[in-house]
């Protein structure tokens, strides 16, 4: 089965992380993400390097990877308009809800790391089939 994985499941793929371990079972998946996986992974391991928490080694080797990632990757604009429907219902930023759109869209579930994404979509009752929380 297809899974959407978000960039908060993909940063634990380069860092070692409380969940780490279950993000790393995600690999033999056949998983899906929206295109700006590759900005929001990378912008996500920048922030950890401008603070001092990793080294340039782990952004190198994200660059050197991320374009030979198994990660189908879907073009951004399949999903804009149903996602900024559900930003709208769920009050929450459109960036996450293009991999919920994602996921609806192929009739699968998002798996996150980001407890306040899930919970946003979790209380929806049509919506909740949709998301995973990552090591739950």
């Amino acid at each position: 089965m297809k899974i959407v994985v978000d960039a908060s499941v993909i940063v634990k793929w380069y860092l070692s992380e409380p969940d780490s371990a279950a993000a790393e079972g995600l690999h033999d998946e056949d998983t899906i993400a929206p295109e700006l996986w590759i900005s929001e992974t990378a912008n996500a391991l920048w922030k950890r390097h401008a603070r001092g928490e990793i080294d340039s080694r782990v952004l190198d080797g994200f660059a050197a990877t991320a374009g030979s990632s198994t990660i189908t990757t879907e073009p951004i604009i399949r999903d804009i308009a149903y996602a900024l429907d559900l930003a709208r219902r769920l009050r929450h930023p459109v960036y996450d809800c293009l991999y919920l759109a994602s996921a609806i869209r192929n009739d699968t579930h998002v798996v996150t790391a980001d407890r306040r994404f899930f919970a946003a979509v979790a209380k929806h009752p049509d919506l909740a089939p949709h998301i995973r929380l990552l090591g739950a």
